[in-house]
Order: C-alpha cells, then structure tokens, then sequence
C-alpha cells in the first residue's frame, strides 16, 4: 500500500497544529492509517540589525546590535494514500504562511 508523506512548515505554531489536527480528523473519518505528527528540528533564522545607521548608540559601540530571531517549525505526517482523503487534503482551506508538500511513497 502506497503512503502519503506531507510536510508541513510555518513560523506560527498554534497555526501548524490546527492544521495537524484536521488532518489527523480526516484520516480517521475515512479510516485510512496514520503516523504523525512528528516534529521536526525547528530551524532558526537570526539576523543582527544595527540600531543606528552611524553605529555610534552607546558611545563604545558594543551595545548597539538588536538581534531578532524567527523560528521555523516543521512537522511530518504519514497517511495511507487514498484518493479521497488526497483530494480533501489539497481541497483544505490553509493560510499563506503555511508550506505543505505531499510525496507518495511505497
């Protein structure tokens, strides 16, 4: 039997869940096989800013970096591949900040 392997990634997390979810809700009500969800490393991005464009803010230059960090979280889901349950995968109502990929496997 064929298994779909969906990777999901977003910087929001409570947003990543409640995609998990529903997921997870549609495979159990059409009865197909479910792993998942597993997370994944989250992957962060720092990026150090100066404060001011002269470099001077303090007066010795060591204090005046701001570091902001974004966190990329990531989860993997393995479901049997049934065409409906597919279908109502690529039919769900997802936002734009969410990336999923979905690979058919044997």
């Amino acid at each position: 039997m064929q298994i779909a392997r969906i990777k999901i990634s977003c910087i929001n997390i409570q947003k990543l869940d409640e995609v998990c979810n529903e997921i997870k809700r549609m495979a159990e009500k059409y009865g197909v096989s479910f792993r998942g969800p597993s997370p994944l490393p989250t992957k962060k991005l720092k990026i150090p800013v100066m404060r001011t464009p002269c470099g001077s803010g303090t007066g010795h230059g060591n204090a005046t970096w701001d570091k902001y960090e974004m966190r990329i979280h990531k989860r993997i889901l393995d479901i049997g591949a049934n065409e409906r349950v597919l279908h109502q995968i690529m039919r769900m109502n997802i936002s734009s900040d969410i990336q999923l990929s979905i690979e058919l496997k044997n």
